[in-house]
């Protein structure tokens, strides 16, 4: 876990770090398996009473690691973590699959969670950014619900806590395209908490304040402020059926293929 997560806390503040920074935080499968154990371990933290969650190098997380689609192009599959045959829509975490438990986890925690985003939050990274209950962004940050490109659809809880951010035609836009937005749309789009020069400094400054506060009432505060969303059971599952479907198609492999091969996409229609 430590070559892909850090995790150290002091007075109640946990620090976070996805440090692949050589990789720019990519999601590979240690790194799906150090979030899901960090949130594991966090969970269970006596004393804990905010988290700071940020990445290392020039990036906050690129998404899913290029060497997943690599193999894809070449022997097809889903790119997922954990072995070409996982079944997305069997419940391994609760509610979720255990790539959603990589976001989802860190929306169960007790406390509260600050992502301090920097660089680029593509596809999976952006969801992971999804996970927290604040979103602190660089200027220069830039987004992206990148899935669409490789004919996948977002499946990492990123849905259902996109539906209750931003508008539904806004969301649409940004799922069908794929397109990368910025910091400052973000925040015009309700997905920025705050824009700051510099984010993981000021996520420790909210933190510090979060975590004067009354342990009991902060905690109780997020379990209040939780339960105000509708279940997010069937969307979760909702995300994994239909990447399910898509994973190894025709269509699916041939948006992998395209984009690697820096080439136009010929598809076959369907309907």
């Amino acid at each position: 876990m430590e070559d892909r997560v850090s995790i150290s806390i002091s007075d109640g503040i946990a620090d976070v770090r996805l440090v692949r920074a050589d990789k720019m935080n990519a999601l590979d499968a240690a790194m799906f398996e150090a979030l899901v154990a960090a949130t594991a371990r966090l969970s269970n933290e006596k004393g804990l009473r905010v988290v700071v969650l940020s990445g290392e190098g020039r990036a906050f997380c690129a998404g899913l690691d290029m060497g997943r689609f690599a193999a894809m192009k070449e022997k097809g599959g889903n790119g997922v973590p954990g072995g070409e045959n996982r079944d997305l829509t069997a419940r391994t975490h609760g509610k979720a699959n255990f790539a959603q438990q990589a976001v989802w986890g860190w929306r169960q925690l007790p406390v509260p969670v600050i992502a301090a985003v920097h660089g680029v939050a593509f596809g999976g990274g952006f969801q992971l950014a999804l996970g927290a209950d604040m979103r602190f962004l660089s200027p220069e940050a830039r987004m992206s619900i990148m899935e669409i490109k490789w004919g996948l659809v977002p499946d990492m809880a990123g849905t259902p806590i996109l539906a209750s951010l931003v508008r539904d035609d806004i969301l649409r836009e940004l799922t069908y395209t794929g397109r990368i937005f910025s910091a400052q749309e973000a925040q015009s789009y309700g997905l920025a908490t705050r824009i700051c020069d510099d984010p993981r400094a000021t996520a420790f400054e909210v933190a510090r304040e979060i975590a004067g506060k009354s342990p009991d009432a902060i905690r109780a505060a997020k379990r209040m402020l939780n339960n105000l969303s509708v279940d997010p059971g069937p969307a979760l599952l909702a995300e994994s059926v239909e990447q399910q479907k898509l994973i190894g198609s025709a269509n699916q492999t041939e948006s992998v293929r395209a984009n690697l091969d820096k080439r136009a996409p010929k598809f076959v229609d369907v309907g």
